[in-house]
């Protein structure tokens, strides 16, 4: 995976693999940082990687592993002395996505949700030491991608649901049917609580999320569809804060498509 992480002093350039974290300047020139992963010397059934990234609290990054553990560094101002500052053990699969709060959260609610392969979903508080606030178990399938918006958890999971939750108490608050297939990428506009889903149905929709300001209900409203001809869509991100443009892209597809 590869994703540019926004800190209020930086961005960084950060690429996950089978073999570890590497973390560059924005541009890509200068190699930052480098943390390997332990490799069992026994093979053992299940492969080594990263995957999920995602910037925390203002001053860490924070990277999912396949044992499920969850890596915190502490990024300074400038310079090359990152810090593995924390591993969070929670997870008992391999984590598949992480995010961070891109609105305002409530006050009690956690600011970073991670995901794992059993649909598990940990609720944390950042800061100088991690705080566990909840935990949420899986529905029998994996969740793929996870978003964080104004205390509202979305996680689009294997069986195509599109799950919406507290990000304080952990209730399940909305369950959209929103793909016929695995969805594989979620992505929010924190301007406008605009939600992308893209998924293995080779469909892409749009959402909106808000906040009934008499109930304090979360809302779902289906905003708009694209069909990606024969295309099994495996990534899908919005172009701009308020969620106006849109790219998309395929498995076996050497294009990047805008909408």
């Amino acid at each position: 995976q590869a994703a540019w992480c926004e800190l209020p002093a930086r961005v960084l350039l950060v690429l996950t693999s089978q073999r570890g974290v590497q973390m560059y300047e924005a541009d890509g020139s200068t190699l930052v940082f480098w943390h390997a992963l332990d490799v069992p010397e026994q093979p053992t059934a299940h492969s080594v990687f990263a995957r999920g990234i995602s910037a925390a609290g203002g001053r860490f990054v924070c990277v999912g592993t396949s044992s499920g553990a969850v890596l915190v560094f502490d990024v300074p101002l400038k310079g090359t002395n990152v810090i593995l500052s924390e591993v969070l053990e929670q997870h008992r699969e391999p984590v598949t996505d992480i995010a961070a709060e891109q609105g305002q959260a409530p006050d009690g609610a956690g600011d970073l949700v991670t995901a794992d392969d059993s649909g598990t979903l940990c609720l944390w508080r950042t800061g100088e030491e991690f705080t566990l606030l909840g935990k949420i178990p899986g529905y029998g399938c994996t969740c793929s991608s996870v978003a964080l918006w104004n205390g509202i958890v979305a996680a689009g999971c294997g069986d195509g649901q599109i799950r919406l939750w507290e990000a304080g108490t952990g209730q399940l608050r909305a369950q959209v049917s929103a793909h016929a297939r695995w969805i594989y990428a979620l992505d929010l506009a924190p301007l406008t609580g605009k939600l992308l889903s893209g998924a293995e149905d080779s469909f892409v929709h749009v959402w909106k999320l808000s906040r009934n300001p008499d109930t304090d209900d979360v809302e779902v409203q289906h905003c708009h569809a694209e069909c990606v001809t024969d295309t099994q869509v495996c990534g899908a991100r919005f172009c701009d804060p308020a969620g106006d443009t849109f790219a998309v892209t395929g498995y076996d597809l050497s294009e990047i498509l805008c909408y």
